[in-house]
């Protein structure tokens, strides 16, 4: 058992897991992000008063995206797994149940639908720590205003990082990033209600 669980640890970074879950995360916590900045922004300007409520229009919001995230890429990663192992046991004229081919398969669904499920998770979660602090620290405005910032930097790291594996000039790939924290924001703002 030992050796799975080490074996499922070393197989994060390779081409089979590493990539798929990272697009899961990276793709989930943007979507994430976005979905704070509208709850932010949108809480504030609808006239909530205090920044618990905030945190908990945002947690609901967590739940739910988290949620997708990790039940859909769970149900399409099991399609494509019982998909290819059927495929390659036509090809083989063998049965792969309970095989290592079947159990990496099987992790490869697991890591795949935990990064998809962390990505949102975190992208909503950590722009919500300054609502926390509203009352003491920061007013309801300075909280949005920090939340958004919070949002606009985690969009520029997933920019930053989806360059550095692509040898792209980080910088400009965060800025495109975060530019979409702000053009939510700037939207969020001249709509109507």
């Amino acid at each position: 058992m030992a050796d799975d669980e080490t074996s499922l640890t070393d197989r994060i970074d390779t081409d089979m897991v590493g990539p798929i879950a990272r697009r899961y995360f990276v793709s989930n916590g943007f979507d994430g992000a976005l979905t704070g900045v509208g709850v932010t922004v949108g809480a504030y300007l609808s006239g909530i008063s205090d920044g618990l409520t905030v945190i908990s229009l945002g947690l609901a919001a967590a739940v739910g995206l988290t949620t997708s995230g990790v039940w859909s890429v769970w149900e399409i990663e099991r399609a494509e797994m019982r998909a290819e192992i059927q495929e390659t046991e036509e090809a083989m004229l063998a049965d792969l149940s309970d095989t290592r081919i079947e159990r990496d398969k099987m992790s490869n669904q697991v890591v795949n639908a935990l990064m998809s499920g962390l990505g949102p998770l975190l992208g909503l979660i950590v722009p919500l720590t300054p609502f926390l602090f509203e009352g003491t620290a920061f007013s309801l405005l300075q909280a949005t205003l920090v939340s958004v910032a919070m949002a606009v930097g985690i969009l520029f790291s997933f920019g930053a990082y989806m360059a550095s594996i692509s040898r792209q000039r980080w910088y400009i790939a965060g800025i495109r990033m975060g530019l979409a924290g702000i053009v939510v924001a700037v939207l969020n703002v001249f709509l109507p209600g």
